[in-house]
């Protein structure tokens, strides 16, 4: 089912984890509007891009999200997070700068530089919180801003 010109509803429940771990990742039909929230500010990061992304993660059952170790209060749960590349554009710092420069104009919940890929939320806070993560032995810790 496509949500969105460019995202459908299997690129943004599919996970890898969950298919050999026997998980089922299929989302109720409350997660499945946010989704659509989700595909439409990633129809927003696509047009500033200017290039395909590849989304590695969007929705997360409970399940699937303590397997990978996500945070319990993640977006990734609600159906309104997604962790995505775009190695036609460049590196996710460089995909962070653009979305946080001007003229790109693009209200979100968080944006994350993950290191090799970039996270972005559109859940209802809308905080525009620029962050950074840091891995240090297996954990991860956060900065504010770049």
């Amino acid at each position: 089912m496509q949500l969105t010109e460019h995202f459908s509803l299997e690129e943004l429940t599919f996970s890898s984890t969950a298919f050999a771990r026997g998980i089922d990742n299929t989302p109720a039909q409350v997660i499945v509007e946010h989704l659509r929230v989700l595909a439409q500010g990633l129809e927003q990061v696509r047009a500033i891009l200017g290039k395909p992304m590849h989304v590695d993660s969007g929705f997360r059952c409970a399940e699937l999200n303590a397997l990978v170790r996500g945070v319990p209060t993640s977006a990734h749960l609600s159906g309104f997070a997604a962790d995505f590349v775009c190695p036609a554009y460049g590196a996710p710092i460089e995909i962070v700068k653009k979305l946080t420069s001007p003229p790109s104009v693009i209200e979100f919940d968080q944006l994350i530089q993950e290191g090799t890929w970039v996270h972005i939320s559109f859940a209802p806070t809308m905080r525009n919180e620029v962050l950074t993560a840091h891995f240090h032995g297996g954990n991860a810790t956060y900065s504010r801003g770049l």
